[in-house]
């Protein structure tokens, strides 16, 4: 086996704003949590820095308008047509370095994809990518450079099949509509239902067209999902779908804002149910491209990335403080003393009402689907 983990001490410090949400610095406690629980530096592992992205390849996801309004703002520019490309909004601020940002960040998914389909690697994980809202020509949701589109086009010239997972509260709204005709691609996303939040999109109903009919499966769900009930959507619809698929590549955005904890969203899962459904994806492919996303609690975004690292190595964290007077717990871990949650279930109607609204929602992709 050999695997890459993608970082940057310039990268995770890079600034969004005080009252912004984006924290990149929660790759930097995920750096820190993987080398105290002897996760990060086994044989088999390797640590790299981001590259930058040429501009033809940012082409892959983006028009040149966009990325030419992009580069004046990183550059300090402020004027008033970067708001028809998304740039200046609450979510977007503009950032001067912003470009240069994103396309480092952008430049290790690719990079990271390239290695899987062209050397002997198995495992990559940018907890620096992610970026699954960015459009063609807009920036939305915290994204500026959708580095998930860019990799997979680029597998695409390699005549690979890809499966893409995104686990992050938010529908991948982004990668959808860049691969909503394509049969290549199977696209599947579980996120809080557009009915409720951010982007308002990814219902059951959004499918694929053309060549791409029924290659995007969304399976939105109802604020108060617990760890339960997702579970089982997930075991029904999820595998057998990727199982059928049989991807070469599987890539998957392992954003941790689905959390009970996390400030943005409505969920109410513990990372008991985010590692079972990492380790289950480990299971199904042998290449997997995994990302960052969302996670606005940054310290049990941490801990969840420092499980998911660990699984896909199939090594067990191990903390090397553990019983040592003043040995120090990192955020959350003070609750739990562990990198594991301590089990949560949503009771009552508040889960009847969920498990009524998930339980159609797995009829009809069943249906579907034929499952």
């Amino acid at each position: 086996m050999h695997s890459i983990f993608y970082y940057s001490h310039k990268l995770a410090r890079y600034d969004f704003g005080p009252d912004h949400p984006f924290k990149p610095e929660r790759s930097l406690k995920t750096l820190e949590l993987c080398r105290r629980y002897g996760v990060l530096e086994l044989q088999h592992m390797e640590l790299k820095s981001p590259p930058s992205l040429e501009y033809e390849r940012l082409l892959l996801a983006h028009s040149e308008d966009y990325l030419d309004a992009l580069q004046r703002v990183g550059q300090g520019e402020i004027f008033k047509e970067m708001l028809s490309f998304g740039i200046g909004t609450e979510d977007n601020p503009p950032l001067r370095g912003i470009y240069d940002w994103s396309r480092k960040c952008a430049g290790a998914t690719l990079e990271g994809m390239i290695e899987l389909l062209d050397k002997d690697t198995d495992i990559i994980f940018n907890p620096l990518g992610g970026f699954h809202h960015g459009l063609r020509s807009q920036a939305e949701g915290f994204c500026y450079i959708n580095d998930i589109v860019i990799a997979i086009k680029e597998a695409l010239n390699h005549k690979v099949k890809i499966t893409y997972v995104d686990i992050d509260a938010h529908h991948g709204n982004g990668v959808q509509e860049a691969f909503y005709n394509e049969d290549r691609v199977q696209f599947i996303s579980m996120h809080e239902s557009g009915k409720y939040l951010y982007p308002y999109s990814g219902f059951v109903e959004e499918s694929g067209d053309g060549n791409g009919e029924g290659f995007t499966i969304n399976i939105p769900l109802p604020p108060k999902t617990d760890d339960e009930v997702y579970l089982e959507a997930f075991h029904r619809i999820v595998l057998p779908l990727i199982k059928g698929f049989g991807p070469d590549v599987l890539v998957a955005q392992l954003g941790a804002d689905s959390l009970i904890s996390d400030p943005l969203t409505d969920l109410m899962l513990t990372n008991n149910s985010y590692t079972e459904i990492v380790r289950e994806l480990k299971a199904l492919c042998g290449k997997i491209l995994a990302t960052g996303g969302g996670g606005y609690d940054i310290y049990r975004t941490a801990r969840c990335w420092t499980l998911a690292w660990a699984i896909l190595n199939d090594v067990e964290p191990r903390d090397e403080f553990a019983g040592l007077v003043g040995g120090m717990m990192f955020g959350p871990e003070m609750e739990v003393s562990s990198l594991y949650d301590r089990p949560y279930t949503v009771t009552g109607p508040e889960k009847d009402k969920t498990r009524q609204e998930v339980d159609k929602t797995i009829e009809f992709l069943i249906k579907r689907h034929n499952l």
